[in-house]
């Protein structure tokens, strides 16, 4: 099986996390996948938060990635995985937070955390590069007390 691999370059703009989400609805659509189905809802959250942690706390541009696999013209939905990658200039790790209840910001790990099946990060040249992965079928078996990787490189 192949793989299909996109990458958008972001500017250091919270506005080009707009542009993030519409351009990767289209990469889906454009690769078999209804934009209403779970699996797209969840992968444009997930793209938004990780944009909006890139933009938002390095004040520098960043390169997001989605690779799907290509098998035929079986749609995306039929797939075990889909990653999705942002590559940003800081070196500092991403920390989960744990936002108050009536907090409007600081959720944005904690939901690839309970999206994702797996995300972590790793150093990359002088900067980093997060990354996640979302299955289209049921979430990976992981034990309850399991931490996601967090330095470890998986892909």
């Amino acid at each position: 099986m192949q793989v299909l691999q996109v990458q958008l370059a972001v500017q250091a703009d919270p506005a080009e996390v707009g542009r993030a989400r519409r351009w990767v609805r289209t990469r889906l659509k454009g690769h078999g996948l209804d934009p209403d189905t779970p699996i797209a809802e969840t992968l444009v959250l997930v793209v938004s938060e990780l944009v909006t942690n890139a933009v938002v706390h390095t004040g520098s541009p960043a390169v997001l990635r989605l690779s799907m696999p290509v098998c035929g013209a079986v749609p995306v939905a039929s797939f075990d995985l889909v990653r999705v990658e942002v590559a940003d200039a800081s070196q500092a790790a991403p920390a989960p937070r744990h936002a108050p209840g009536d907090a409007t910001n600081g959720r944005g790990l904690e939901l690839v955390e309970l999206l994702c099946d797996r995300w972590g990060w790793y150093p990359e040249g002088s900067g980093k590069r997060v990354w996640c992965e979302i299955s289209s079928g049921p979430m990976a078996a992981r034990p309850a007390d399991a931490a996601p990787a967090e330095s470890a490189y998986a892909g």
